[in-house]
Order: C-alpha cells, then structure tokens, then sequence
C-alpha cells in the first residue's frame, strides 16, 4: 500500500473512531401524557413497565413542568429552547418558520445535523404536520403521526362534536395504528442504521392524545371494577378566579359535567389509561431495537410529554391551565453521563432539554438557548436547582413551581397559591393570605422578563387582555358571561 492510501486509510480510521465514539440521541415523545406514569405515581391503576424501566435505566424527574400547556407553543419551546414570551408562539397557529423573526433559529435536531449527526423523525415532533418538510433539519423522515383507525362512527357524543373528542374501545389491530407504525419505522432504522456515523432519532407517539381509541387488549389491562376515578374535590373551582376560566373558555375538550351526566368518566378514564399502556409497549419496542443493535451503551434516550391533561380535576379536561395536573410531564434521560436509579423532586423544564443533550453530547453550548443543563441533577439528583419551573399560556399568565410551592399570576394581576408539599391536588387558594406575601415575592422574581404579544397569524386557543377586556379567539368576553357548559 502506498504511503498516501496507507494515510487515508489511517485517516479514515481515525474518523470512524472519533462518529463512533459520538453518543447518538434518541428521543421519545409522548402527546399529552399526564403524570399517570408508574414512577410519577399520577394514578394507582397506571401500567407503565417499560417506561418505568426506562426511568430506571437513567435519571427521573417528577417534578419537570412544560413551558406552555398546548401542543404548538410547548414543543416550539422545546425544541428551540425559548420561552413562550420570548417568541410570541402561544397557538396552535402558527409554525415559528412562517415568522420572519423567528424563521433562522435553529433548532436542537439542526444543531446536532450540523455537528455531524445524521437525524431521522416519526411521528409528532413539531405540533401537527409542522416540520415534516425540513430538510435543514432531518435527513430521513418517517410516517406521520394520526389517531387513525377511527370506528364507523363516533363512540362519544361529546358537546363540541369534534372528531377528535372520542374515546373507547372498537374492533381494530394495533398493527394498523399509527403509533404502532411510528415505533415499527423507528426499529427499522435502529436494525440497519450504520454503525460509524452519529445519530439523532426522534420518534413521536400521539397517544394518549383525544381520540383515546384502543384495542379490547389494553382496555382489559384496566378493568372498571379495579380503575380509580381520578380524585377531585367538589366546587373546587370556588377559590380560583374567574380569569382562570378565561384560560380555556370555550374548548373542544368537554367539561366534567359532562362526563357526569353521559356516564363517560370512567370510560375516558379507562381510555387515556389503555392508550398510555399501549404507548409504554411502543417504548418496549424501539427500546430493544436499541438495544439488540448494540446501540444501548452509547446512546443518550430522553422521553418527554409536550404537557399534561386534565380527566375531571379542576372540573375540567384537556389542558390550557397553569396546574400541575396542566403543566406536569414525564421527563427522563438515560445513557452515557447519566447516574441510572435516580429519582429527582427538583424543578427542570422541558426548556431544558436542548442545553442538557448538548451538554451530555459533548457538544459546543449554544448561546441561544434560554434553558438550563440538568447535568449536574443527572449525575446527583440530590443537586438543588434555584430557579423553578415556568409555565406560560398567552402572553401575562404564567404559573410559577418550585420544589414545594406553585404560584399562578393571570394577567389581570389575579393570583393562586399552592402549598404543594401539604396540598398536592391544589385544593387550597393561599394567595390572598398575607403571610405568604415573602413567598409570593420570591416566585414572582422569576417571572419571565420577555412577555411579546402573540406572532403574526396567531390562532387557535389565543386570549388577549388590554388591561380592561378579555379577548378569546377574536370574541371579546362580557365581564358578566356565563362559563360555556357550566350548568350547575
């Protein structure tokens, strides 16, 4: 061999080496996943094994909080590690590259693309069909994210009649749901991804996204006889403002009462817990692909849910609020730089996500970003964080958790104050209590400082205040109008 191709080789060599020795990235995404995880301990009938296993593997947090309880504004600020505020993306409408202030940020799969990552995506990453066609991001781009097979006809006569506002069990194959799909694309990467060359995959699951449809196998796994309705407290909506309501007005989600009245409760119940089952299946699916692929030492797997979701607590379902049951989600890490069998009650954000992988990645920081590396909590988890976890839905509200205390501001200036530690549920309105004014001060000095209106051509769950009127969806809200759907 001549002494040039004897270099290139050794070069070669040497850069196969330096791919090999980058960890890959997986990250698992889960739509509107509330703390009913096994480890989270949001609800004594859920089963979630392989999840559980996941957080075992790695480092949990159970107190990690989206920075906006809607599907657009949350993986937006995911994804580019920016505030709500900071971007003005508070909708559903519209994607943050349609914004000319907004369009050249890069995004977290786009900084690993651009140190030498090839980046693959199923499923939901961006809210919708967003992203799906960005080559500056992903190289190789999976099936979609649906809540298809629907049944013939819908199985809920929910008061909004949406499409989506369905749930149940109907005769269908796991094999033709979509998430099923989105796992089986995934696995099929991870069987003949090549060995030399550094991944980012991202792999998105719609469920336990409405419709909560599925199959008689994992609706058998949480009987009626054996499943808990969730805990609430009657007229718990007494002590909270009425601006509280203005936070989700009129939604295609129904109200409790209506589950009340059409004997549906339970039924959703049951239907998040079966869909949340057969979810943590698909986790057990792309997990092994990882790992029979020889890929599970070096890789960083990250899971994490865009925001929680209300089944009757706060008289209420769907999300759009500044609660825990609204703002909680399941967030863990696994892999190399991570300490496994940890458990951490500390504060972190979804925000966090970006700064974390590059952290653990090796890779150069971002001046961009707006969060925080949760390194140090990954490798001790007894690591105290000063700063808390905020939430922002539309500009002005903005609900503030700490490790023991959760402190809402609308943006009339009304308030909330939970004692989270002795108050769980945030049954107790502490707020107008005087003695807790030092604690409310000190939250309130991490309320966030860029508070932008929404972005041009925002829609969908947009509400605005001028100081004297409340705007939802364009309508402006007599001071005097009746809650929509509040009978009793």
């Amino acid at each position: 061999m001549s002494f040039r191709n004897l270099l290139l080789a050794s070069l070669f060599l040497l850069s196969s080496s330096f791919a090999a020795e980058k960890p890959n990235v997986l990250m698992i995404a889960i739509d509107d996943q509330n703390d009913w995880i096994g480890f989270m301990g949001g609800h004594p009938n859920a089963k979630t094994p392989n999840i559980d296993a996941l957080a075992k593997r790695g480092t949990a947090f159970t107190n990690a909080h989206c920075q906006s309880p809607l599907c657009n504004p949350s993986r937006t600020s995911l994804m580019l590690s920016k505030r709500p505020g900071s971007t003005g993306i508070y909708g559903l409408k519209p994607w943050f590259r349609e914004v000319p202030a907004l369009a050249d940020l890069v995004t977290l799969p786009q900084y690993f693309k651009r140190h030498g990552y090839r980046t693959y995506t199923a499923g939901k990453i961006y809210h919708g069909g967003y992203g799906r066609k960005a080559p500056e991001e992903w190289d190789e781009i999976g099936p979609p994210a649906t809540g298809k097979p629907f049944p013939p006809e819908k199985l809920v006569d929910a008061p909004s009649g949406h499409k989506l506002m369905d749930w149940g069990v109907f005769p269908h194959k796991d094999e033709d749901k979509g998430d099923y799909r989105i796992a089986s694309w995934s696995v099929e990467k991870l069987d003949s991804m090549p060995k030399d060359e550094p991944f980012f995959l991202s792999c998105g699951f719609f469920l336990p996204h409405v419709p909560c449809f599925a199959t008689q196998k994992w609706f058998d796994m949480h009987p009626e006889s054996e499943t808990a309705l969730p805990v609430i407290k009657r007229d718990d909506r007494k002590d909270t403002p009425r601006f509280s309501w203005y936070m989700h007005w009129k939604l295609p989600e129904p109200r409790l009462e209506f589950l009340e009245d059409a004997d549906e409760w339970m039924n959703l119940t049951r239907s998040y817990l079966a869909c949340t089952s057969f979810v943590d299946f698909q986790v057990k699916r792309v997990m092994d692909a990882l790992d029979r692929n020889g890929f599970g030492e070096n890789t960083i797997v990250v899971l994490w849910s865009d925001h929680g979701w209300h089944i009757g607590e706060k008289e209420i379902t769907g999300k759009n609020t500044l609660w825990d049951d609204g703002t909680r989600v399941p967030l863990v890490f696994a892999g190399p730089g991570v300490t496994p069998q940890q458990v951490c009650g500390q504060p972190a954000e979804l925000l966090d996500v970006y700064p974390t992988l590059l952290d653990l990645a090796g890779l150069p920081e971002s001046d961009a970003v707006e969060g925080r590396s949760l390194v140090p909590q990954l490798k001790d988890a007894t690591t105290k964080r000063d700063h808390p976890a905020i939430t922002t839905h539309n500009a002005g509200n903005h609900g503030i958790r700490s490790e023991n205390w959760r402190y809402i501001v609308y943006a009339d200036g009304s308030e909330e104050l939970y004692d989270m530690k002795n108050d769980p549920n945030e049954w107790t309105n502490l707020a107008g209590d005087p003695k807790y004014n030092q604690i409310k001060a000190n939250l309130w000095k991490f309320a966030p400082k860029k508070d932008l209106p929404p972005a041009p051509n925002s829609a969908s769950r947009i509400l605005t205040y001028d100081g004297v009127t409340v705007n939802w969806e364009g309508e402006d809200i007599p001071a005097d109008a009746p809650v929509p759907e509040i009978t009793r």
